[in-house]
């Protein structure tokens, strides 16, 4: 797919991986909507497979190639979630996925990505590691590329969460999603465009890796040196496509402390007895921080994963 998806793509997406993906539940909670002061409804992809929400753009990525295409496997690089949904939508399409990982990476999400039935390869612990030895797999082994987040299969396939979420909430005004690479933020800024112009799409990033936000005021893509965040997912630097359409989709990207973050956080295990992991708080933070912009609307978030080190939490 060379082009922004169409709402028909977006729509085939959905058709294409409905049979290895889970329909998710919309949850909602009396105390929290008292005190955020407008009501919410929570997509839960931390139910979805591998616990988050990039089950969809890898399923959707893998499965659009015909059998005889994937005969050589999927590659990817990523530390977490992605690299657990390359492993299994690559295995439940009958293919081998080979992931290069950092060193660094929590054992509990490499040991998931081996569980799927990937090939995992450990790196340095920087983007230019990554991308090297990535290229070195492609090499060696013939298997295609699956990005993380910039490329438009992924994006069309990320958008169907919000798709699933309009369609059972259709009066929602707003809806707030994380960014990190800009995946679901995109994908969510173009269904919400697509499927009814006059829903909002609020984006929520950590302060201490603002790329997107400083991007958006800059209008061209602008890197953090050395973004140090608790919610690692949104570490990444915002892609090209997926900017492309966040500055001509969204509203507005609102900045939280990593404190604000672990308060989010905090309050949704507590009140709603479900497990996120922290870039998940991301957008439910920066609603709790700008509450006069929600007051009395029906606001959509979509909490992203739920893949947390239960030895490291922050709380």
């Amino acid at each position: 797919m060379d082009s922004i998806p169409s709402l028909s793509d977006i729509k085939r997406a959905h058709q294409r991986i409905s049979k290895i993906i889970l329909e998710t539940p919309v949850m909602t909670s009396h105390s929290i909507n008292e005190i955020a002061g407008c009501d919410i409804y929570f997509k839960c992809e931390n139910f979805q497979k591998v616990g988050a929400f990039k089950m969809r753009g890898a399923a959707n990525m893998i499965l659009g190639f015909r059998p005889e295409e994937r005969e050589n496997g999927f590659a990817t690089h990523s530390s977490g979630n992605h690299a657990q949904a390359v492993a299994l939508a690559a295995k439940l399409s009958g293919t081998k996925a080979y992931v290069v990982m950092p060193e660094n990476s929590t054992q509990v999400k490499i040991e998931a990505t081996k569980g799927y039935g990937a090939e995992v390869i450990l790196c340095e612990p920087n983007e230019a590691s990554r991308i090297k030895t990535c290229d070195e797999v492609i090499e060696r082994t013939g298997a295609i590329f699956v990005h993380p987040f910039d490329d438009y299969r992924i994006i069309a396939g990320q958008a169907t969460a919000a798709k699933e979420l309009m369609e059972e909430v259709p009066d929602i005004d707003i809806l707030v999603t994380p960014v990190g690479g800009g995946g679901l933020a995109a994908g969510t800024a173009l269904a919400a465009h697509l499927l009814d112009p006059n829903t909002e799409v609020i984006l929520g990033e950590p302060k201490n890796a603002d790329d997107c936000y400083k991007s958006v005021q800059k209008g061209k893509i602008t890197p953090v040196k050395n973004p140090d965040t608790i919610a690692d997912g949104l570490k990444t630097t915002v892609g090209e496509r997926n900017f492309d359409i966040i500055k001509n989709h969204v509203s507005a990207v609102y900045t939280v402390t990593e404190e604000e973050i672990i308060d989010a956080m905090k309050m949704i295990w507590e009140r709603m007895k479900i497990i996120i992991e922290p870039s998940c708080a991301v957008p439910f933070a920066a609603l709790l921080k700008n509450k006069e912009r929600f007051a009395g609307k029906h606001v959509g978030i979509i909490l992203t994963g739920g893949n947390v080190d239960l030895a490291n939490l922050p709380f």
